[in-house]
């Protein structure tokens, strides 16, 4: 995963967790205006969400903020 997606879903994520708690849940789609300018970006975080990892279509902020913050790069 490049550096600027991972740097992109911490601070989503670290955002979504302090506006609405620990508890909240994302999609890849969080990371992503609506309108989709970066098809490879939202390709690479959908193949790292779905395929590498198998996760369900929401899951919890927290969890994928951990999982992405002890990947190395």
């Amino acid at each position: 995963m490049r550096a600027s997606l991972k740097q992109k879903i911490l601070e989503v994520c670290d955002r979504k967790i302090s506006e609405k708690g620990a508890g909240v849940g994302v999609s890849f789609y969080a990371f992503f205006a609506n309108r989709n300018d970066d098809p490879e970006l939202l390709m690479e975080a959908a193949e790292w969400w779905i395929r590498t990892h198998r996760l369900d279509h929401f899951e919890k902020a927290a969890k994928i903020r951990a999982m992405v913050e002890e990947m190395d790069l």
